[in-house]
């Protein structure tokens, strides 16, 4: 992951969002003295579902909320789409179970680039579906549409005979 493991969730979301901050800071200035800062930081923790745990060491918590904090240190700059690679990977059901639902919540108001592979995640948030095999586009459009794909089939399913 991408957190800073000895600081406590909100530390993480502070850092992340006065690192989008416009204006410059005094470098000994306690960042929460700076409001925006300070708001970007708790809106982060809440899209991401960790507003109970803004005093917990981030290195304390689970693979997931981990995952989770890393979500909420992005939203904390107020990004304009996610852009997420494998975000269930390494994960057991449980953790990936939040994660999933985590994301289907904020496609309501972002757009999301996702590269995943466990499908049952991906068609639990996307609305359009690209499939890539081997670097090539091998389908695009509305979920029901490249999931009936007989291209798409063949691709994830094989052909019903056995290649090895």
């Amino acid at each position: 992951t991408n957190i800073f493991p000895t600081f406590t969730c909100m530390e993480n979301c502070w850092l992340a969002a006065q690192s989008r901050l416009k204006n410059s800071f005094r470098f000994f200035r306690r960042s929460e003295s700076y409001a925006a800062v300070r708001e970007r930081a708790e809106l982060g923790l809440e899209l991401c579902g960790l507003s109970a745990k803004r005093d917990v060491i981030a290195g304390t918590m689970s693979y997931g909320e981990q995952r989770q904090l890393e979500i909420g240190m992005v939203l904390a700059t107020e990004p304009s789409f996610l852009l997420l690679d494998e975000p269930m990977a390494g994960m057991g059901k449980d953790e990936s179970s939040r994660v999933v639902e985590l994301l289907a919540r904020l496609a309501k108001n972002y757009s999301l680039v996702l590269v995943e592979h466990d499908m049952d995640a991906v068609f639990s948030i996307a609305h359009k579906l690209t499939v890539m095999v081997n670097g090539q586009m091998l389908a695009s459009g509305p979920l029901d549409q490249v999931r009936n794909d007989p291209a798409v089939q063949e691709a994830y399913l094989g052909d019903g005979e056995e290649n090895f």
